[in-house]
């Protein structure tokens, strides 16, 4: 990143002389505002938003592409427009408008979300991420990213965007940057005003930078190398999910021959699956929940 043009100094250069405080944060926030005024991604979830759509995305987002999700989301919207009408359905047709996200325990943590609004919250989400944390697949960030963005509330998360933005800015050749170093940064450069859109920007200067200068979450102390996907238990997980899908039933004993895998190992994630509640053993058969 150079200067922009409205300042006269870069700010590698105003930082060495000024420092942390008030005038850098204040710079800061300039920057990064003036960036998303002119290249601010346009996403469904951001033009339209609600509690519901809000948690739709953010359980959509974990750990995949926003331009996968941007593909899978208006239709899964469409099908399960929401609370009450996404804990009406049976797993199994969740699970067909999730495929091609990945990690699907996730749409199990919506179902079951659902399900809980509707029976013990009167349909209506949470507002408050010390309640949040308390579902299904709901950590401490995304229940703050969660309030955030549907509520507009000032609190501080971290995400692999804003991590990028903070490293760049506040941690230049510094590696092993501490989670929560960046995260007393977050709390000062807050824009409590328009939380929701401050966070907006910061992710879309955060995806500018990762094209522009490469990862740099890779120097962060949290930093861990995703491992392959192909040949992983997370693939057969799926490959076992799908097979429930096209065939609704299948017999416990006839599934590693199916799958073409050793019994042992499909045996362990057939177990790990029923004990999430995933899938569901019916006499010797197995189907999704």
């Amino acid at each position: 990143m150079s200067s922009l043009p409205f300042f006269k100094e870069s700010w590698p250069e105003f930082f060495a002389v000024h420092g942390p405080g008030r005038e850098a944060y204040e710079r800061f926030r300039s920057i990064v505002f003036h960036y998303y005024l002119q290249h601010n991604r346009d996403f469904s979830w951001r033009r339209e938003i609600s509690p519901y759509r809000v948690l739709i995305s953010e359980l959509m987002l974990q750990q995949t592409q926003t331009s996968r999700v941007a593909e899978k989301f208006d239709p899964f919207i469409e099908r399960f427009p929401d609370f009450q009408r996404l804990a009406r359905a049976s797993f199994g047709e969740v699970l067909k408008f999730w495929k091609g996200l990945g990690y699907n325990r996730r749409a199990k943590y919506l179902h079951d979300i659902a399900t809980m609004v509707v029976d013990d919250y009167n349909k209506l989400l949470p507002d408050d991420p010390n309640i949040l944390v308390t579902f299904p697949g709901i950590g401490p960030a995304t229940a703050a990213s969660i309030c955030v963005f549907a509520y507009n509330a000032p609190l501080s998360f971290i995400e692999t965007n804003v991590r990028t933005v903070f490293i760049h800015f506040f941690f230049q050749e510094q590696t092993a940057v501490d989670d929560r170093d960046i995260m007393v940064l977050v709390g000062k450069t807050l824009d409590r005003e328009r939380p929701r859109e401050w966070y907006y920007a910061l992710m879309d200067y955060g995806v500018m930078l990762k094209k522009s200068v490469g990862n740099l979450s890779r120097r962060s102390r949290h930093y861990s190398r995703q491992s392959p996907f192909a040949g992983s238990d997370r693939q057969l997980r799926g490959r076992i999910l799908q097979l429930l899908l096209d065939r609704h039933l299948v017999g416990e004993h006839d599934m590693a021959g199916l799958l073409g895998e050793p019994a042992g190992r499909v045996a362990r994630l057939l177990e790990a699956l029923c004990d999430e509640g995933i899938i569901v053993r019916s006499g010797t058969s197995l189907a999704l929940d």
